[in-house]
């Protein structure tokens, strides 16, 4: 029996699929269910299942990057997404995201069945399929996808303190030892020599003001003191900010 998880943040759906599909007919179990999101992938990495059943416009959710985030960190998952969001552009991204089905609420129970045979015929070729193309090219989109939701937060963000790997990872729903593996593998740089990049390229454009001191630049790009701001910038520049400045003056 492979092993589902329906996500929908309608609770008269969850309890129509987990009782109206024939599971066991289709070699299948439920699993376990969940009404959100971050419940969803929680329980995801909990249980490991087989098949996804998920909505995409639940509350507070990218929902791409939920997706592209289970398909870079677990790969053998078969995902379908059962949604009342009617737009080809986001169904076509879907798909390239590794999403074996995408279909549109109301669903009738012949298509559910046909696209839960769909994924539970793609798990039973999965030992083959392993051997011919151990990472496809879903794969590597959804991981391409997740570098550029983090590039974009981290920049965002950047001046902030407290920035953190675990932050970043929460926001594109996945690990920090994955996110840290796809950015060393997408950049050839770690969270942190990217995150002091991009605040030491914040420090360059604050130091063209010669208003601005020194101090203050440290504070207003995330460094927790003026030491610490000079030691990164001259790694980084191989100069320290004060000579930055008096070179560009």
């Amino acid at each position: 029996m492979y092993r589902v998880i329906l996500v929908d943040d309608e609770r008269l759906i969850i309890r129509g699929l987990s009782t109206v599909v024939p599971w066991a007919e289709l070699g299948c179990e439920v699993a376990g269910t969940a009404h959100d999101g971050s419940d969803g992938l929680a329980l995801i990495r909990k249980v490991r299942p087989d098949v996804v059943l998920t909505d995409i416009r639940m509350p507070n959710m990218d929902g791409l990057t939920m997706l592209a985030a289970i398909r870079s960190e677990f790969p053998e998952i078969q995902m379908s997404v059962l949604t009342a969001y009617r737009d080809f552009e986001y169904a076509r991204k879907a798909i390239t995201l590794g999403v074996c089905r995408y279909l549109l609420k109301p669903s009738d129970l012949e298509e559910l069945k046909d696209a839960v045979r769909q994924m539970v015929s793609r798990l039973d070729a999965m030992p083959r399929l392993r051997e011919e193309d151990p990472e496809d090219e879903s794969v590597r989109e959804a991981g391409n996808h997740l570098v550029k939701a983090a590039l974009t937060y981290m920049k965002e963000h950047c001046t902030e303190q407290h920035l953190s790997l675990s932050e970043v990872a929460d926001h594109v729903y996945v690990s920090q030892w994955h996110l840290s593996k796809l950015l060393n593998r997408e950049t050839d740089q770690s969270f942190f020599d990217l995150l002091g990049s991009m605040r030491i390229a914040r420090a360059k454009e604050l130091l063209k003001d010669p208003a601005k001191r020194i101090h203050e630049i440290a504070d207003e790009t995330g460094f927790s003191d003026v030491a610490h701001f000079s030691r990164s910038f001259k790694k980084f520049t191989g100069s320290t900010p004060g000579e930055y400045r008096n070179q560009k003056a």
